[in-house]
């Protein structure tokens, strides 16, 4: 009780907020990719009282589940984190999640972002878009296969998120303690690329 009343206390004092805020300065951004993925929620995470705050939960086929989207850089380490409903469509978080792009950045994302919002959103911040177009899309856009074949950095740091048993199946009934504990988890991957191997 003690150990969660402390993180808890540190997420509404924005603690884990700030420490994200300061390690990803030192972010490589010339090459940004984006993605999502479902995160199961266990039904201890039920029976929260709805004056406690926003849970972030949806329904889907495979039940009640939370949708982690992220923004990372070429070496696959975090810069921006949202949490949303599973039932939630990829574009949705897009804009909130590519805010802050540098100029003459290259985004890499999937067939999922391939929105014209979303591209407009990039074009916007002077970035360049690597989406591959629906087979539905009437107007096609150029890519480039080579530089797409990279996006699976940002899925290999989905697969470091849920090495952390807390994270890959949700226990926590308040999403904005169980998006503190990616902030914490994406904070420990982080250092861990700028560690030093002696």
């Amino acid at each position: 009780t003690t150990v969660y009343n402390r993180f808890t206390r540190w997420r509404k004092a924005g603690i884990w907020d700030k420490l994200m805020d300061a390690i990803v300065k030192a972010h490589d951004g010339e090459v940004q990719m984006i993605d999502s993925s479902i995160v199961r929620v266990h039904q201890h995470a039920s029976g929260v009282k709805k004056k406690s705050g926003v849970r972030c939960v949806g329904r889907s086929r495979g039940g009640l589940t939370t949708k982690i989207h992220a923004r990372v850089d070429a070496k696959g380490r975090p810069v921006r984190l949202l949490i949303s409903p599973g039932s939630d469509h990829d574009v949705t978080a897009a804009e909130a999640l590519l805010d802050g792009l540098e100029p003459r950045a290259i985004v890499v994302a999937d067939k999922g972002h391939d929105a014209d919002s979303v591209r407009t959103c990039i074009r916007d911040q002077g970035a360049i878009p690597n989406i591959p177009n629906r087979g539905n899309r009437k107007r096609k856009y150029r890519w480039k296969k080579a530089v797409y074949r990279e996006r699976n950095r940002v899925e290999r740091f989905f697969n470091k998120l849920k090495q952390f048993r807390h994270i890959a199946t949700r226990y926590d009934k308040l999403g904005a303690n169980f998006f503190a504990f990616i902030q914490l988890a994406s904070i420990r991957i982080f250092l861990r690329t700028i560690e030093p191997t002696t």
